[in-house]
């Protein structure tokens, strides 16, 4: 990673967010499910239960979004040991920054209405269910 890579993925604000996405890395022949930490406009981080290594190819799904992300391509930065699993930080390959910026939004979207519900209702959502209603609710139709 260049100095300027490293400098740029500083500059962007992190998001905490749980949302869950399929990873796929480049020696795996299923994706497997993980879960969002935090996401930013440069890339995200996600708990996993493998280690990957820095400068894996992965691809990224997340299922959740309207329009559903397919096949977001991604490049290992880092990757953490946390107890049991792992933590991985990945930044994203694709230069669509207007799909970045909604990508970002949507997931931080997911991740209020998730805390509100929870604090005005009561109720305590899964980060999957959380999705689903705020897309039923609020998403633009495709």
């Amino acid at each position: 990673m260049s100095s300027n890579q490293q400098i740029t993925m500083r500059q962007s604000i992190r998001h905490p967010a749980e949302v869950p996405i399929e990873v796929q890395s480049e020696c795996t022949e299923q994706p497997a499910g993980q879960s969002t930490r935090n996401v930013s406009f440069g890339g995200l981080a996600f708990s996993s239960n493998e280690t990957l290594e820095p400068g894996t190819l992965v691809t990224l799904r997340i299922p959740y979004l309207q329009p559903a992300f397919e096949a977001i391509a991604a490049r290992v930065a880092w990757c953490d040991a946390e107890g049991a699993r792992y933590v991985v930080g990945v930044q994203f390959a694709d230069a669509d920054i207007a799909s970045r910026m909604q990508m970002v939004e949507q997931v931080c979207h997911i991740q209020s209405y998730r805390r509100y519900v929870e604090q005005y209702e009561g109720r305590r959502l899964t980060p999957g269910k959380a999705a689903e209603e705020w897309i039923s609710r609020y998403a633009s139709p495709l």
